[in-house]
């Protein structure tokens, strides 16, 4: 596996446990690599940097993802879902160097691994609108 889908999957992990248990990402982060001994400082630290980024812009990131969600609240979500949904949304719209399509293939790939049946088609359907309208907006 690559080292940024990797840092993903770590990075997922860790907005699972901040969201869970209710802790601080600045406390679940060392937490977690206590746990996950094995991981590079590349993938460290593009994890950390995609759960501080998170985290700092969850409330936008939510109501991005409420906006194109019809008929879901974020809140309602499943947690793996909707922390899916805002690593997608803040690689599609704050990211830099993450092409459009790698961002939403990677959160597709997560909601299938860690998800329900149905979580895949959940995140690719509500991220490739916002790709679509948001990224690249449709011509005049």
């Amino acid at each position: 596996m690559r080292k940024r889908s990797v840092a993903r999957e770590c990075a997922l992990k860790i907005l699972y446990q901040v969201e869970l248990i209710k802790i601080s990402p600045e406390r679940a982060i060392p937490s977690f690599w206590e746990q996950e001994e094995d991981h590079t400082e590349d993938v460290r630290a593009f994890a950390a940097d995609i759960v501080i980024n998170v985290r700092a812009r969850v409330e936008d990131l939510d109501r991005k993802i409420s906006e194109y969600a019809t008929n879901w609240q974020v809140s309602r979500m499943a947690v793996i879902d909707r922390n899916v949904l805002r690593i997608g949304v803040y690689e599609l719209m704050y990211a830099t160097g993450i092409p459009p399509k790698v961002a939403i293939n990677e959160a597709v790939e997560l909601a299938k691994k860690y998800g329900d049946m149905e979580s895949s088609k959940f995140v690719n359907g509500i991220l490739d609108k916002i790709h679509k309208q948001e990224v690249v907006p449709p011509a005049p």
